[in-house]
């Protein structure tokens, strides 16, 4: 295909594609899907090679949220059956991350429910930072906190914090439908803090929420413009109890189009495979590698992932590695603009393991509770019942598959404790 091999060669320059042809990915068929992961393919390995990086969420705050983000099952008013906790202590954080960096994990992400934090809550997780980085050398740690403060964002990089994560979600023109208590220019101005701390941004998107090809497109493209390093990109998992719940609208074809989409328009940045991907992917996840370059290892926020033990079998079934120690995540040019810029994610970072023995025992194996992702060895949670397909609502993507995977609920009416 012309466009493809177009796509290819702006990649391998870092040339953004035009909008219409973002969108043309977006509409190939079935029959051009393979060519679509082919193409995004040789894009990732131009700057990739065929590494992969492996994340560990840790949940040091769950539920109750005063936000209404009708995709998550902590918003105000969620019926969702979910664990809720409050702060997690320093070292009981840190025994969590250290269960993720013997799986491999590269780099730790601590996530914290509620709208942003205060200056006490700043200084709590810069205390769990510096627990995290003196058991675990050389370990990025990415902070998850919502909206900030002037100031907060340089506090957290004098903590020790590599990176800090805010996603945009959606685009501009929709995001006033998915959320009313903040708006999309507080995430923007979110991110553009972090940079200007130092942090390296990671900023990604919710598909699946209703939304059309063109709000995909705006929001990757936004996402560009900010010069996000790291691009999650994450797939509604419809949650019982939430606005959202029967928003079933993805298959694992559009996923891979969407993954396609991004590579295209962001070629050189860490593009992540985050929340859903087993729910909507499903067997083709192996095939996702070909175009994404990181993932997270083990569980979410408030639903349970694949077994870590799997993902690591899947990632060397499928012919890739897991980034090792002394392997720098970014091109060398955006590494050395981050450097420049005070941050320094990204280099040298401990892997743990590229081989599966050192995953043997390490905790992030078997299935925790869902949601923050960090347990240790945890037995299954209760797993929810699947959502109710809609009544082929306008949109609707054909051949939308609700009953295949049931939504797992992390630690939901388990005697588990938060992050065990």
């Amino acid at each position: 295909m012309d466009l493809l091999n177009t796509l290819v060669e702006k990649g391998l320059r870092r040339e953004l594609p035009t909008r219409e042809e973002a969108l043309a990915v977006l509409a190939t068929s079935d029959d051009e899907l393979l060519d679509v992961v082919a193409a995004a393919g040789k894009v990732r390995r131009q700057w990739f090679g065929r590494r992969v990086k492996l994340n560990y969420l840790v949940n040091l705050k769950s539920g109750l949220c005063p936000e209404d983000c009708s995709y998550c099952s902590q918003r105000l008013g969620s019926k969702a059956e979910i664990l809720k906790y409050t702060w997690l202590k320093p070292d009981e954080a840190s025994q969590a991350a250290a269960a993720g960096v013997a799986g491999g994990a590269k780099r730790v992400c601590l996530v914290a429910s509620g709208r942003g934090p205060t200056d006490r809550d700043v200084e709590r997780v810069g205390r769990t930072i510096e627990a995290i980085k003196e058991q675990n050398e050389g370990v990025e740690v990415c902070a998850c906190l919502g909206l900030l403060s002037d100031g907060q964002a340089e506090r957290l990089k004098d903590a020790g914090a590599d990176a800090y994560n805010h996603n945009l979600n959606t685009s501009e023109a929709t995001y006033a439908g998915i959320t009313k208590t903040h708006t999309y220019a507080d995430r923007v101005d979110t991110v553009q803090k972090a940079h200007a701390a130092g942090l390296s941004a990671c900023s990604g998107l919710i598909a699946g929420m209703g939304e059309t090809d063109e709000d995909l497109v705006d929001v990757v493209y936004a996402l560009r413009e900010l010069d996000s390093d790291s691009v999650p990109v994450n797939f509604l998992i419809p949650f019982e109890g939430t606005p959202l719940a029967k928003e079933w609208n993805l298959t694992p074809q559009r996923c891979l189009r969407i993954l396609a989409m991004v590579r295209f328009v962001c070629p050189d940045v860490e593009v992540r495979i985050a929340g859903g991907r087993e729910v909507h992917l499903r067997s083709m996840q192996p095939l996702a590698l070909n175009i994404a370059n990181s993932i997270f290892l083990g569980d979410y926020l408030t639903s349970e992932g694949q077994a870590g033990q799997a993902d690591l079998d899947m990632i060397a079934d499928a012919g890739f590695e897991v980034e090792g120690a002394g392997t720098t995540t970014l091109p060398k040019h955006r590494a050395d603009a981050l450097a420049a810029a005070g941050g320094g994610c990204g280099s040298q970072a401990p892997a743990g393991c590229g081989s599966h023995d050192a995953a043997e025992g390490a905790g992030c194996g078997s299935h925790a509770e869902a949601g923050g992702g960090c347990g240790p060895c945890g037995g299954h949670a209760q797993a929810a019942p699947s959502a109710e397909p809609a009544a082929e609502p306008a949109g609707e993507v054909p051949g939308a598959r609700p009953d295949l995977v049931a939504v797992r609920r992390r630690g939901a009416g388990t005697e588990l404790a938060p992050n065990a």
